[in-house]
């Protein structure tokens, strides 16, 4: 009976918080703001990867657009969040009266009826999925922590190179090729080709359309395998548009370069998506961070591994065949 509550309760979680968020979402994009670049737009929020004041850890998946919303909503300038008891454990609090910001934890476990029926029917064990909700606090709604916790990144002008985003570029060891008519990864030849830099309107205009190639690049089979067979405009496309596209702009963030939309013209696919399966800005994000974290591993192989979307342990315990372009 307990077990059975504790299913339905969690399915009830899961459903609700996918609807939420997915919800919240597909409204953006109907108003024409794309969530991965409004909060970058006419703000005063602190340009970067939302993370962990407390550990240093960056968020990943869908919870780096949930605190992204957050930031943009609610005039933030900050980017480092904290649980409420990791505020306590720095010296200092929550102020009274302060509405957190609710991020999620995705997992799987098998109860013990289940492994013990597995073991004794000599049968595969049935894993019960979860969502489980957390709340975080931005660090400009605590008091009393130590003043480092709010260093101000520099953003990256329109004029200058980013030697960041170069030296990551040439890590990675992809192959590109400049001077092309248009930005496309051909995976036949594993290959990035992009225009010459004095075709781009802006220098973050190129470094977001290369981190975007780059996204389709780490689909290869000998990196994270993903499918790239899927024919133009087909909606398996649009999805593996809308990976590369949320990858450049965790990229791009990571290196204090300001996001940019790289095809307004998928937007209707992405709405018509979203609205078929509100699931589908979860794995697109899940997927995004795997290939960020991916690209980023090749320059940073030392920095602390990234709080899986969902990961728990730095939450509250209390709580076509045509290229891809």
């Amino acid at each position: 009976m307990r077990q059975n509550l504790q299913q339905q309760e969690c399915g009830q979680s899961r459903v609700s918080l996918y609807d939420e968020v997915t919800a919240r979402i597909v409204a953006e994009l109907e108003q024409g703001a794309v969530p991965w670049v409004k909060p970058w737009a006419g703000s005063q929020a602190a340009l970067g990867l939302p993370r962990s004041a407390a550990t240093r850890r960056f968020y990943s998946g869908i919870n780096i657009l949930i605190l992204w919303d957050a930031v943009i909503r609610r005039g933030f300038a900050s980017q480092e969040w904290l649980t409420f008891r990791q505020a306590l454990s720095l010296g200092g609090n929550v102020r009274k009266g302060e509405r957190g910001t609710t991020i999620c934890y995705a997992d799987s476990f098998i109860p013990k009826a289940e492994r013990d029926r597995a073991r004794e029917q000599g049968e595969d064990t049935s894993a019960i999925p979860f969502l489980k909700r957390f709340i975080v606090f931005n660090v400009e709604q605590c008091e009393g922590l130590p003043a480092h916790m709010r260093p101000a990144p520099r953003v990256l002008s329109e004029i200058e190179l980013c030697p960041d985003a170069e030296a990551l570029m040439s890590a990675t060891g992809a192959r590109f090729v400049e001077g092309s008519g248009e930005a496309v990864y051909n995976r036949t030849e594993d290959l990035i080709r992009l225009p010459s830099r004095e075709a781009f309107v802006s220098t973050s205009d190129f470094y977001c359309t290369a981190f975007h190639e780059l996204g389709h690049w780490t689909a290869h089979p000998s990196r994270l395998a993903r499918d790239l067979k899927n024919r133009f405009g087909s909606q398996a496309y649009a999805r593996e548009e809308l990976i590369a596209e949320l990858t450049s702009a965790f990229l791009c963030a990571h290196l204090n370069i300001v996001p940019q939309v790289r095809h307004t013209d998928y937007i209707a696919n992405w709405l018509q998506i979203l609205r078929d399966d509100n699931r589908a800005i979860f794995h697109a994000a899940s997927q995004a961070s795997k290939a960020s974290d991916f690209i980023l591993a090749f320059r940073h192989p030392s920095d602390p591994d990234p709080i899986p979307p969902e990961h728990p342990a730095d939450y509250s315990r209390a709580d076509e065949r045509a290229p891809l372009n």
